[in-house]
């Protein structure tokens, strides 16, 4: 049995998403300038650092999250990779300035690695922790409880980090160290495992036994899984996991290189390009619960259509703002000032796309495989996220910073074109007329 479920305890759960939200949010707004202006790194190179987390997150995320579920101690089986993991993480970005300080592209590699390691040890088991304590029904209320958590994090990031960036580029990197390790601090203080986890297992087993059978759980689940995908004569699925894996290719370009676009393109702070982005997470914090609703109002894969629409729609606009905006045809404050309203409404588009995916990936399956087709979601989520930082780099070395949004669009479009063939995973309506659906948050 769970421990008995608790809002607060839920709460407390989710300061540590909000704590690891503001460690990528300044991670991905800030690196890359670093690595071009301080390294002379070029944008190809650069998004091939960039993928660095995204490679640790496959490879390690799967069977972290196996070996997590095989521990047993006197803390619980979660917590002791926090109490590994959340130290020497937050250690590590806060030692980024000084390896930039310091001009050793040697140091601030192995720092970058090293802290992409570090943060990697802890993900896994702190996402399975809130249904550790978490009873089924209550799991939507749960999840979306630590997505806002986790927005906020975003938002504190980008909006708290540009006033402390403008004052010393560093600041934001030791603040957001410190508040990464306080709110893991909480989580381990106040959020007690079950029971049943909190004691040594019965039979001792040895570590290189726990680790091969690790393996062989999460590695062989993951290629069973995978097998399914392209074996079934059925493509609905095929269909949906290439839409996610398009979507977040757009994504994460924009992520990586929005800022370096703001300040090398438009000639403005790199602190102002990430403040826009935090405009963006704004609006899907905003329309994350509507996002669900109008899901469950007028289908899943029509919401997640038009949410599509709408981010193309904002990244043309945005595209014909820079150009005019580089051509001295419009003064670039202006642009900025509407850049910040079309990013707003992007955030209500991507509310749209993302809150419905993981609901239609599922609602494919079976109950006993809904941990396995989670796995799928996350597995091209971030395989995009390895994918798109050094292709969009070497786009945008080929054609220049415009190339950005035109190949983030372009992007957007062919998830588009994907979904469109995909059957299943949408509401079923009822006898009754009520649609069988509670809205998510991811």
């Amino acid at each position: 049995m769970n421990a008995e479920f608790s809002y607060k305890r839920i709460f407390l759960l989710g300061f540590g998403f909000f704590g690891i939200s503001i460690i990528w949010a300044l991670y991905n707004a800030y690196v890359p300038i670093f690595l071009q202006e301080d390294f002379g790194l070029n944008k190809t190179i650069t998004g091939g650092i960039m993928t660095i987390d995204n490679i640790f997150a496959i490879v390690l995320l799967p069977y972290l999250g196996a070996l997590s579920d095989m521990t047993r101690t006197r803390w619980g089986r979660r917590k002791p990779y926090i109490m590994m993991g959340a130290p020497l993480g937050a250690l590590m970005f806060a030692l980024i300035p000084v390896a930039r300080s310091h001009e050793s592209l040697a140091l601030m590699m192995g720092t970058i690695i090293f802290m992409n390691f570090f943060m990697a040890l802890f993900r896994s088991p702190v996402i399975a922790f809130m249904p550790d304590i978490t009873p089924s029904e209550k799991r939507s209320q749960a999840n979306g409880i630590i997505n806002f958590m986790g927005g906020l994090g975003a938002l504190f990031a980008y909006f708290g980090g540009k006033v402390l960036y403008d004052i010393n580029y560093a600041l934001p990197f030791y603040l957001g160290a410190f508040i990464m390790l306080l709110a893991n601090l909480f989580v381990v203080l106040f959020v007690p495992e079950p029971e049943k986890y909190r004691k040594p297992m019965e039979r001792k087993i040895k570590l290189g036994e726990l680790l091969k059978r690790t393996s062989r759980v999460s590695f062989g689940e993951l290629k069973e899984n995978l097998r399914d995908v392209f074996a079934s004569r059925e493509r609905s699925l095929l269909f949906m996991l290439l839409a996610i894996f398009l979507w977040f290719v757009a994504f994460n370009s924009l992520e990586t290189f929005f800022t370096s676009y703001a300040k090398f393109e438009l000639g403005i702070r790199e602190s102002t390009g990430a403040f826009l982005l935090g405009i963006f997470a704004l609006g899907y914090m905003v329309f994350s619960i509507p996002g669900g609703l109008i899901g469950g109002r007028i289908g899943r894969k029509r919401t997640i259509s038009i949410g599509l629409l709408i981010i193309m729609g904002v990244m043309l606009s945005a595209l014909y703002l820079g150009l005019q905006a580089t051509s001295g045809r419009m003064d670039v404050n202006v642009v900025v000032k509407i850049f910040s309203g079309l990013f707003l409404i992007g955030g209500f588009g991507w509310g749209m796309v993302n809150v419905n995916s993981l609901p239609m990936v599922v609602d494919m399956t079976t109950e006993e495989k809904l941990g396995g087709y989670t796995g799928l979601y996350y597995f091209f989520s971030q395989a995009a996220s390895i994918f798109a930082p050094p292709v969009v780099g070497a786009a945008i070395d080929i054609t220049g910073y415009q190339s950005l949004l035109v190949f983030a669009t372009l992007f957007f479009l062919l998830a588009l074109i994907s979904i469109q063939f995909v059957r299943r995973g949408d509401i079923v309506r009822r006898r009754e007329d009520i649609y069988d659906y509670v809205p998510d948050m991811d």
